[in-house]
């Protein structure tokens, strides 16, 4: 399982969604060595198709199949679940990124964070209510 640790900090997520990437074989062995960037990655939907954008797949050190790290992979999701994230991406400021890659079943899964973008000001107050809990558990621990 890959994370995109820095979305939680930068975007405050609405909701989340489960997809299906459409991969190559030695994408999905790079994606099991752990060898993929989420670094300014997002989703979007284009004639009524989802696709993830600049998510950056190492090439498999022992494939013999060359592909472009960057390119836009198809994601699988159900016709209804398009609309209504059309829908709501045509609203201001909402964006769509992608939060995990994991393997379910032995396919490769995308979890999609429908997101707003934090302000400076929200971010030191999540970082500073993140500290007080830490305090609060680790006072509690000592107890």
């Amino acid at each position: 399982m890959i994370s995109n640790k820095r979305a939680i900090y930068d975007y405050k997520i609405l909701e989340t969604y489960e997809a299906g990437i459409v991969l190559k074989g030695s994408e999905v062995k790079s994606i099991r060595n752990g060898r993929a960037s989420f670094v300014d990655s997002f989703a979007r939907i284009k004639k009524g198709e989802a696709w993830l954008c600049n998510l950056h797949i190492s090439s498999y050190s022992q494939g013999v199949e060359e592909y472009d790290p960057k390119r836009e992979r198809k994601l699988l999701l159900h016709k209804h679940q398009i609309k209504k994230l059309n829908g709501m991406l045509s609203q201001k400021g909402l964006t769509l990124i992608p939060l995990r890659i994991y393997f379910k079943k032995n396919r490769a899964k995308v979890e999609l964070g429908l997101a707003k973008g934090k302000r400076q000001y929200d971010k030191r107050e999540s970082l500073r209510k993140k500290d007080i809990e830490r305090d609060m558990k680790r006072q509690l621990r000592e107890r």
